[in-house]
């Protein structure tokens, strides 16, 4: 089975009476576009996306008849959880990581990263009582396009393609907004 594009996600699909079968997917392949997977019922899926920036979320439907419908289920892993305190917390300690150009997501109020011992060590010293959790890691903060790849001889001023994509820090400080908003 050719997958060429994402039907919708199950939370607004009416998929009652079907089979529900798991495409099971690591954090990091989700943003593959070509891929080939097997379901949990042993259906061999091959992904081709065909446009730039698709990128497969928890409970994406992927295929859909009348009889069942193949959902992406994203695998826990070993991650850093971090839960700031405060406005200028959840602003440092983003700043601090998206400068180590580490992935990182924000669920729950918390900021999460794929688990690795020197960085969980550093924000340990570092004063931000990190915890080590098996976690999904769902909702990815991107920077702008990352598909221009760099490493770290270099500024951090970059051309994106999409000019209407907010960057990075500026997300952060949208999101740390809302954070001391909501306490």
């Amino acid at each position: 089975m050719i997958i060429k594009e994402i039907l919708g996600n199950k939370s607004n699909m009416d998929l009652e009476n079907l089979e529900i079968d798991f495409l099971e997917l690591e954090w990091f392949e989700t943003s593959k576009r070509i891929q080939s997977k097997t379901t949990n019922s042993g259906e061999q899926v091959s992904i081709k996306f065909l446009k730039e920036g698709q990128h497969l979320s928890q409970d994406d439907v992927l295929f859909k008849d009348d009889k069942k419908a193949i959902i992406i289920n994203i695998i826990e892993c070993e991650a850093i959880v971090v839960a700031p305190s405060s406005l200028l917390e959840m602003g440092t300690v983003c700043y601090e990581i998206g400068n180590k150009h580490a992935p990182m997501f924000i669920q729950d109020n918390k900021v999460l990263i794929p688990f690795e011992e020197p960085l969980f060590k550093w924000l340990s010293a570092s004063g931000y009582h990190p915890s080590k959790e098996s976690r999904q890691l769902k909702s990815i903060l991107r920077s702008t396009d990352a598909s221009h790849g760099h490493g770290h001889g270099h500024s951090h001023e970059h051309k994106h393609k999409d000019n209407n994509e907010q960057p990075l820090f500026t997300k952060i400080i949208n999101f740390a907004s809302k954070y001391s908003n909501e306490k």
